[in-house]
């Protein structure tokens, strides 16, 4: 396996060989520009090509929130296939994992990388989707497409097609495949631990009795009134009582003012505890580093050296670390060989196994590291 990672739109002239698979992140105006989409198909051959919207890209070392960033990946033994299914609301988002799993099932069927819509799903029911119709024994990792602060707009690449509301994956085939992943987020808990008395899937309408939105505010102070972008800087820990030490990380998407509720990435089940957490710069640098060593531990019983990383981090982790952001991706890089080509981008929800437990599942504000790999 070859890989190598380029800033720009014409990969012809610049990577060593046609790629079997081509990663693709850059900002949603660009990647809605037909003309650029035309190009990079017209120079990657017969490669499959998967990529998603972000409103800031990891370049190697380093952020960039104009480029449009590509990995070319190229495989000698493992066969790879592209799924895409249309994902029109967050309502179908099970369905439409479900139909992902079913396409890319395959007894060889390694792993799976998925990139969706950022904005109209339901992370934890799409991953649970792809899980039914696969079974828990295939790796799966990816993220959820992002448009900054801004909420607007977020998009997929598939093919030569930039599609506005889908799903799109990369199944991996054969034995001789690896991938290896790790997540960590490290944000402080903050505040009294609450009960989620009533919520809808990812819709959260009451803590403890009381209006979502309303004990949000409280919260927030002046920083409401910058609702639902400044509600990144303080997501929820949600844990099941009867798993206190199995918690996840929910990030805030959208809020209805009307109906005083708020929607978050991924389920919020109700009788679950919730607490708010905040940001503290090094405690963030230091997850990252941790999530990359994770599955560089992992990688260490390969055999053979990971060839691609990809980095998939928060966007509330780059609003809330603004020119620091720099550091986790420094601290991702300096934890690789730079032998390794690193691309990736800031999302609105980040999916990858557990680190305790091995289950693939939605995170929200956390650095979630995937490293590829192909024995020979």
């Amino acid at each position: 396996m070859w890989s190598k990672r380029i800033n720009g739109e014409d990969p012809a002239e610049t990577f060593p060989a046609i790629p079997d698979l081509v990663v693709v992140f850059g900002p949603t105006d660009r990647l809605a520009d037909r003309g650029l989409t035309d190009r990079l198909m017209s120079s990657c051959g017969d490669a499959i090509v998967i990529g998603c919207s972000s409103g800031t890209m990891v370049d190697g070392d380093g952020l960039d929130d104009d480029a449009v960033v590509l990995l070319g990946m190229g495989f000698e033994r493992t066969k790879l296939a592209l799924a895409v299914q249309p994902l029109p609301s967050a309502d179908g988002s099970f369905a439409a994992g479900a139909a992902i799993g079913m396409d890319l099932a395959d007894d060889s069927l390694s792993a799976i990388f998925v990139l969706s819509n950022g904005l109209n799903v339901n992370g934890s029911a799409l991953v649970a989707g792809i899980r039914s119709g696969t079974g828990d024994a295939v790796l799966l990792s990816g993220g959820l497409a992002g448009d900054g602060a801004r909420f607007g707009d977020t998009r997929i690449l598939a093919g030569g097609d930039c599609l506005s509301n889908a799903v799109a994956a990369i199944g991996f085939y054969g034995e001789h495949v690896r991938l290896a992943h790790g997540s960590a987020g490290e944000w402080q808990p903050f505040g009294p631990v609450r009960t989620i008395s009533d919520a809808n899937g990812a819709e959260l309408c009451r803590l403890d009795h009381e209006p979502a939105l309303a004990l949000y505010e409280r919260y927030l102070g002046d920083e409401a009134a910058d609702l639902p972008a400044s509600g990144l800087l303080y997501p929820l820990e949600i844990w099941d009582p009867a798993k206190p030490d199995d918690r996840v990380v929910r990030t805030l998407l959208a809020i209805d003012r009307d109906r005083g509720t708020l929607t978050f990435a991924g389920d919020m089940p109700q009788g679950w505890k919730a607490r708010l957490m905040r940001g503290i710069f090094d405690d963030l640098v230091d997850g990252a580093s941790t999530a990359a060593q994770h599955a560089l531990h992992q990688a260490s019983t390969w055999g053979v050296a990971p060839s691609a990383c990809l980095a998939i981090s928060c966007v509330g982790r780059r609003l809330l670390m603004g020119q620091r952001t720099e550091e986790e991706i420094a601290a991702v890089a300096a934890a690789l060989h730079p032998d390794i080509a690193l691309a990736g981008f800031y999302s609105y929800g980040e999916i990858a196994p557990q680190n305790v437990t091995g289950v693939p599942c939605l995170h929200n504000q956390t650095m979630t590291i995937t490293l590829i790999g192909e024995r020979v």
